[in-house]
């Protein structure tokens, strides 16, 4: 088989696939006649071919797919009305942590936070397939490890880890608003959970007798108390550097993603 028809072989699999195809797959379309740095060549030929289109080549962390330009998005978006589904506040900021800092616990992801993570948050991740459990660290009670995973990245249309955005020392864009844009192709802020001013104002009104106790009890409660500042619920300290704990000596680092041959 020549250049030429091999290319085209290898451009109509990547435009029929349902999912990004690794260079081991390409290969199996040729028996193995050719190499993996034939079908690389190959790849880099069809990356020149489709330049100036509106559908480009790209490598993700998974394989190799076809897929439509940032740029026309907004047009393509009609197409499909429907609103992706939505994640609350304390969920994109879970997945920005996990992101930026793994592997972490459920413990570091509070240390963060400052407040707890609830179980349901975790699994929301680990649901949409963005998060996964790669190992345990070894203290007590051995606490699951969570890292990003290839469909993370396929989503964010990113080939490694090293490619996320930086953060910017000085600044603090909020990374999960980064993030919530990118993986749900939706330029509106993630949903805002209520602040405890809010929620308290939603309570229901206390009957007349309760409310007549209310004021000695908010005496009581009014004594001076320690000037501890309240938990930051950001990534970025006042400075706008990350607030980041150290690593833990024992801690596995992210698994490498293999390189299909």
């Amino acid at each position: 088989m020549n250049t030429q028809d091999a290319k085209r072989v290898l451009e109509t699999a990547l435009i029929c696939a349902s999912q990004p195809l690794t260079l081991r797959e390409m290969r199996s379309l040729f028996a193995d006649e050719l190499g993996a740095d034939s079908v690389r060549g190959l790849l880099d030929e069809l990356m020149r071919d489709w330049e100036g289109k509106g559908v480009e080549l790209v490598a993700l962390a998974s394989g190799w797919r076809f897929q439509s330009r940032p740029e026309l998005r907004e047009y393509l978006d009609r197409l499909h009305p429907e609103k992706p589904p939505r994640y609350s506040r304390a969920v994109m900021e879970t997945l920005a942590i996990i992101a930026y800092r793994q592997p972490v616990t459920r413990g570091d992801i509070e240390d963060i936070r400052g407040v707890v993570v609830a179980s349901q948050i975790i699994k929301q991740l680990e649901d949409r397939g963005w998060v996964d459990a790669i190992g345990h660290r070894e203290t007590p009670g051995r606490p699951a490890l969570y890292a990003t995973t290839k469909t993370f990245l396929d989503d964010l249309g990113l080939a490694s880890l090293e490619q996320l955005p930086a953060l910017d020392v000085g600044t603090a864009p909020p990374a999960f608003e980064a993030l919530q844009g990118q993986l749900l192709d939706t330029d509106e802020p993630a949903p805002v959970e209520p602040s405890a001013d809010e929620a308290v104002a939603a309570e229901p009104a206390l009957p007349e007798a309760a409310a007549a106790e209310a004021p000695v009890a908010e005496a009581a409660e009014a004594e001076p108390a320690a000037d501890v500042p309240p938990p930051s619920l950001s990534l970025f300290g006042v400075d706008g550097t990350p607030v980041i704990p150290p690593s833990e000596p024992n801690d596995p680092p992210p698994q490498p993603l293999p390189e299909s041959a």
